[in-house]
This record gives structure tokens, C-alpha cells and sequence, in this order.
């Protein structure tokens, strides 16, 4: 018989599975932290498609996938209980990264037709306050090269949670990746629990022809591009790109304190990346400060919780 699942209080935000007991034995695998958020998340947008006037196969839809993924994690922590399997261990700390881009897809589901954009025009004064008042110019005074920078860190992030979890593993801190998923999917599954209260459509579409970049690029065209293929409509605000980039910024400065250049780096990162959002069109100036804002409370909370706990590796 397999040992029966963990179930821990909130405080414990980072249990490592498989690792070695003090008895020397082996702890059981336990629901982590950022399982906690996403399982949450998961019970109150299912809650939320049951209240919406959404069309019945959609609240289906949601649910039964809803459904689906929380019984695969609960699986895994059996399973990961059973066999003390580090391969198992590994698969649940990328997993929460696909189950934030099902997130995301999931609420497109919530998107309904918009016939006044009210917030984007409150919104839209503000973009170009900072746009015609020398923030274009600013960033287009060496022609292509800031924008071009700009376009391609809005590109990378996508990859900023993998390579922030990548550098754990590279610097043998596997250990601490709770310290990085527990603020990361607190900070994006606040941005995406808000999308059906705020429903709003990027500057890009609502504006279409007004206050674009002076400089084009092969970079920008990709990133609409992708945007074509994969956006949603129900909402920009927060900005989940902003509140991604900076919460594995803020995360990693605990998480890999030997190394500081990790954290500095994805800073570096995150400032581009939100005011890519801004000149692109892509976002509200609105949007990105809320997402800073999502990041900056889930690294906050992530940091309230610690303190109640014993310290760990």
C-alpha cells in the first residue's frame, strides 16, 4: 500500500518531495504551495462559469477541465507518495507553468463582444501623457536599438519563468523552486482571476493607427503575430506579462541570493518587458503597474508566510 497524500497546513509553501527524512527514511510527497494557488484558482473560476451567463457547453467545458487537472496533480502526489519518484517530483515543478498557460487559454472562454471600451478611454489619457510627453522619443533616440530590445524581451517572456527555474536546477538549489512557483503562480493567477471583472481590449485593437512606435521591426511583427495566434479577449488588466516578469525577479533574489546576477538580470528583464508593453501597444501604462503590483503582493505574501515557519533550504 502506497503512503496516503500530505496534506499541509498553508504555511508549508515549499515541501520538496522524495527528499530524505530526518530518520532517514523518506517524506511523503505533499501538495506544495503553488498546488494550493492553482487548486484554488481552478475551484473559483469553476465557481465563476457556473454564476456568468456563459453558454452551458462552456461552463462544461471549464469545469470538466477544471476538474481534469485537479485530479491529475492529486494522482501525481499519490503516485510521487507510492514510488518516491524524483522524475515525478520534477514533472510536478514544471507543471505548474503549462497549468498557467491553460490558465491564460481558459479565460478566453470568459470573453464576451464589447461595445464601449469605458475603461480604455479612461485609460488611453494616460499612455499618452507618458507617450507624447517624451517617453517615445526617449526610447527611439538611438533609432531601432531600444525598441528592437524592447520588442525582444517581450518576446522572452515566455521563457523568463523557465530560465528562472532552469537556474535553480543548473545551481543545484532544486530544493528552493517553491520559492520561485509559490509567488509566480500567486502573482499571474491574480492578474487572470481578475480578467472577467475588468473586460478590456489592448490599445492596439481599440486605438488601431493611434500613438503606435516611430520604429518598426521583424520583432514587433512576430509579436503580433503571436498575439494573433494565441491572445484572448477577455481582458488586459492586470498585465500578466508584467506580473510574470517581475515576480521571478523579486522570487529569485530569495530563492538564489549566491548569485545575484539571476535576479538582477530578470529585473533588467521585467523593467523592459512593462514598458515594451506600453510603447508596443500591447498594454495600458494601468495594466503594467497592476501587474507589478500583483507581483509585488504575492512576493510580499510569499514573505509573510516564510516568517511563520521554520527556515528551510
Amino acid at each position: 500500500m502506497g503512503s496516503p497524500i500530505t496534506v499541509p497546513s498553508p504555511k508549508n509553501v515549499d515541501a520538496v518531495a522524495v527528499s530524505p527524512a530526518p530518520h532517514g527514511g523518506f517524506r511523503r510527497a505533499a501538495i506544495r504551495g503553488s498546488e494550493w494557488v492553482i487548486f484554488l484558482f481552478l475551484a473559483c473560476s469553476g465557481a465563476e462559469a457556473t454564476l456568468a451567463p456563459l453558454n452551458p457547453l462552456v461552463t462544461e467545458r471549464i469545469i470538466f477541465f477544471n476538474l481534469l487537472i485537479s485530479l491529475t496533480y492529486l494522482l501525481l502526489v499519490h503516485l510521487e507518495s507510492s514510488y518516491r519518484s524524483i522524475a515525478l517530483s520534477v514533472t510536478r515543478d514544471w507543471l505548474p507553468l503549462a497549468a498557467l498557460l491553460f490558465a491564460y487559454q481558459e479565460m478566453g472562454w470568459f470573453a464576451h463582444p464589447l461595445s464601449a471600451h469605458t475603461l480604455e478611454t479612461v485609460w488611453v489619457r494616460w499612455d499618452r501623457a507618458f507617450l507624447h510627453g517624451g517617453g517615445s522619443e526617449a526610447i527611439e533616440i538611438f533609432g531601432p536599438v531600444l525598441p528592437s530590445i524592447l520588442e525582444i524581451s517581450y518576446t522572452m517572456v515566455y521563457a523568463v519563468a523557465a530560465f528562472s527555474l532552469m537556474a535553480l536546477y543548473l545551481y543545484r538549489r532544486r530544493a528552493r523552486v517553491e520559492r520561485l512557483l509559490f509567488p509566480l503562480t500567486i502573482a499571474v493567477l491574480l492578474c487572470y482571476a481578475q480578467f472577467p471583472f475588468w473586460p478590456s481590449e489592448p490599445p492596439r485593437a481599440v486605438f488601431a493607427g493611434q500613438d503606435l512606435p516611430g520604429v518598426d521591426s521583424v520583432f514587433r511583427h512576430f509579436n503580433l503575430w503571436m498575439l494573433s495566434k494565441a491572445g484572448i479577449h477577455t481582458s488586459v488588466f492586470p498585465s500578466a506579462h508584467v506580473a510574470a516578469a517581475f515576480a521571478c525577479a523579486f522570487a529569485m533574489r530569495k530563492a538564489l541570493p549566491e548569485h545575484k546576477w539571476v535576479s538582477r538580470f530578470l529585473l533588467a528583464m521585467a523593467f523592459s518587458i512593462a514598458l515594451a508593453t506600453v510603447y508596443g501597444r500591447y498594454h495600458y501604462l494601468a495594466d503594467a503597474a497592476a501587474g507589478f503590483a500583483m507581483a509585488l503582493a504575492a512576493f510580499l505574501a510569499e514573505t509573510a508566510i516564510r516568517r511563520l515557519r521554520p527556515k528551510t533550504a
